[in-house]
């Protein structure tokens, strides 16, 4: 007899887990039984008179009984089996379950063969006792299917030797009755066997739903406990930096709303690295990596646990806190904090970073207002310097107020003509004739009155405008070099400034070509002046900075001196003129060091055949002191102010002109 295999090993192997372990436990309930028919057999053939043969017989099934309860007491290595375990272990458990089946069935086997035995006590169901040993054996067989229903094969094993033995001593009796009887016994077995093995099938059936049962719930739970850490990586990785493991700004923003939302006393820092770009020009981006995830460390570190600390993108960093929970003060924090990163890194010179931190603790619901005081902070504070933090206050909201109206209004102010270019002009060395002239952007705004340049251009940059400036900044260029040739002034050219961010973001080359092209103005007449912040990125720009010099147009460097650029940039810029900073030339006659940097200014400009223009100049002693250092070219507000234009034609019509030409040979 052979039970129906699942179609899956592994639940077959469950199956027959179940099944021994149903058969430990029913064998255990049984043999109290069988040991209290047993004794009660003995009795009887002791009354008999076959008292030793009973004594004998008695012995030996109370010893297989001992053997069966000692198998099911017996350690299995196949009932520890559990879903986890490697195949080849799952295996070995699988063979030690159908070892233990084998013993049980032999076992079972044995004790049944005791009980065959029993023809021995009663003449071969012959004597008077007889009647007494059927009914046991019937009992007994009975007992033995009805407890065995998980494995057919034990009580097949067991009942099939009493009953045969019952009816070959019938049929050795012979007669008709017995003959019946004999016959009746052999039908009884065949029922009990057949309810065995159907047993065993519903067992089966039983134990298979089950176990696909459990492994459905195992399944699904595995499935959920996936599902969830999953949830939980995309959670982490939607939230944090790769990089550093900080909050990411979506990550951040989220901490941030929910403090102000419980309505938290917020403080919010934004910390930028100072000089960061350098360190991965200098040493590579794999280095500056490793830079920013030592600075988050420094800054997990530095920071108490309440403060929520984030890396907003590039060498940005934020942290948010409630102030209620942390005692140091902002100030005390951001000093801390400066300190820590200023702290010597082992992969490149320490003097190359530091961080600016702007500071804003002031109460808001909004996490955008936040974020833009804070900005506001950081700005001031990264133009202070260096290693310099800056709380946000009234003199920054008045600032920010006017940035966000400027941003507002600059659309309106150019399509209503509210700005203007004034001219301020450039002198020779008698400090009386001009040689050319610098356009300037000026607005009066309504309600903050005139709006410093660098602010009118940073307003230009949020709002959308840079292109829009400039092309307005050309147009009165443009009209003002018709005007001076309308006056036969066509020696004298006009520079006007283009920011890094226009030279980066728009077609300067092409706006400006094209449209001397369109007035039929030579590109002599005009100049273009740029920052040494430009000259930070060269390769960003320098295509644009060839095609217009390729035109005629001529390059001046402004800021000269103070900044960044070098040898290598003056001539990557195709620079025609520098311009040395005010900051060099104003007190330059009380001043001993800066006469020395003007005038090594000065030699390097005649060396490479570069005209220099001092500008800033706010006194008769520094223009005298120019003057007998040799400077060509000079301006600032003691020579003559910036003017509208109409004004600055009046001027020019009442000063002297300068041979532009004659000086520039001379410098040559």
């Amino acid at each position: 007899m052979r039970s129906r295999p699942s179609t899956e090993p592994h639940l077959d192997r469950l199956i027959r887990r179940d099944q021994l372990e149903a058969v430990r436990a029913s064998v255990q309930q049984a043999l109290p039984v069988n040991v209290l028919l047993g004794l009660a057999g003995f009795l009887v053939a002791l009354h008999s008179g076959h008292g030793a043969l009973g004594a004998l017989w008695f012995s030996a099934s109370t010893a297989f009984n001992g053997l069966r309860f000692g198998l099911c007491r017996a350690p299995c290595a196949g009932l520890a089996m559990s879903p986890g375990r490697a195949p080849i272990s799952e295996e070995a458990a699988a063979r030690s379950i159908d070892r233990h089946l084998w013993l049980a069935c032999l076992a079972a086997l044995l004790s049944g063969s005791v009980w065959a035995l029993l023809p021995l006590l009663c003449d071969g169901y012959t004597s008077a006792q007889t009647l007494f040993y059927l009914t046991v054996t019937c009992g007994i067989t009975a007992g033995a299917v009805t407890h065995g229903i998980a494995y057919a094969r034990i009580p097949i094993c067991f009942i099939t030797p009493p009953l045969v033995s019952v009816a070959g001593c019938l049929l050795a009796v012979g007669g008709f009755d017995q003959t019946c009887l004999a016959a009746t016994v052999l039908l009884y077995l065949a029922a009990l066997i057949r309810s065995s093995i159907a047993t065993e099938r519903g067992f089966r059936e039983t134990s298979r739903l089950k176990n696909e049962a459990t492994a459905l719930a195992e399944a699904r739970k595995a499935a959920h406990a996936s599902a969830s850490a999953l949830a939980e990586e995309m959670r982490e990785r939607a939230t944090h930096d790769g990089l550093t493991g900080l909050l990411n700004r979506a990550g951040f923003i989220q901490r941030a709303e929910e403090q102000l939302a419980a309505g938290a006393s917020v403080c919010l820092m934004l910390l930028d690295l100072d000089g960061f770009k350098s360190v991965n020009d200098v040493y590579g981006h794999s280095t500056g990596d490793r830079v920013l995830a030592e600075v988050a460390r420094r800054i997990r570190v530095a920071v108490p646990v309440d403060c929520d600390a984030a890396r907003l993108g590039g060498d940005e960093f934020a942290l948010v806190y409630d102030t209620a929970r942390v005692i140091e003060s902002p100030a005390a924090l951001a000093e801390r904090l400066i300190r820590t990163v200023a702290q010597p890194f082992e992969s490149f010179d320490t003097g190359r970073l530091g961080m600016s931190i702007g500071i804003c603790h002031r109460p808001s619901d909004s996490l955008t207002h936040l974020l833009s005081c804070a900005d506001e902070a950081l700005y001031a504070a990264k133009h202070s310097g260096r290693n310099h933090f800056r709380l946000f206050d009234d003199g920054l909201s008045t600032r920010l107020e006017m940035r966000r109206d400027c941003e507002r209004d600059l659309s309106q102010a150019l399509a209503e003509g509210e700005l203007e270019v004034w001219f301020q002009p450039i002198f020779g060395p008698d400090g009386r004739s001009v040689t050319n002239l610098e356009a300037l952007v000026r607005w009066h705004h309504p309600v903050h009155g005139w709006v410093p340049p660098a602010d009118l251009i940073s307003a230009a940059a949020m709002a959308g405008l840079t292109e829009s400036l400039l092309r307005f900044i050309l147009e009165q260029v443009c009209a003002m070099l018709c005007a001076l040739r309308t006056r036969g002034l066509h020696d004298l050219s006009v520079a006007m400034n283009v920011s890094p961010r226009e030279m980066a973001q728009i077609a300067v080359d092409e706006i400006v070509l094209g449209r001397l092209r369109v007035l039929g103005l030579p590109a002599t007449a005009l100049e273009i002046e740029i920052t040494e912040e430009t000259a930070l990125d060269i390769e960003a720009v320098q295509g644009k900075l060839l095609a217009l010099s390729r035109a005629g147009i001529r390059m001046a460097l402004d800021d000269f001196g103070t900044g960044y650029s070098s040898l290598a940039s003056v001539r990557q810029l195709r620079a025609d003129r520098v311009k040395i900073d005010r900051s060099l030339v104003t007190g330059l006659s009380e001043a001993e060091d800066k006469r020395g940097l003007v005038q090594a200014v000065l030699g390097l400009g005649r060396a490479l055949g570069l005209e220099v223009v001092a500008e800033g100049i706010e006194t008769a002693d520094d223009l005298a002191t120019l003057q007998a250092m040799g400077c060509p070219f000079m301006q600032g507000y003691h020579l003559g102010r910036p003017q509208p234009r109409d004004d600055i034609l009046r001027f020019l019509d009442a000063r002297p002109r300068a041979d532009v030409q004659a000086l520039r040979l001379r410098e040559a």
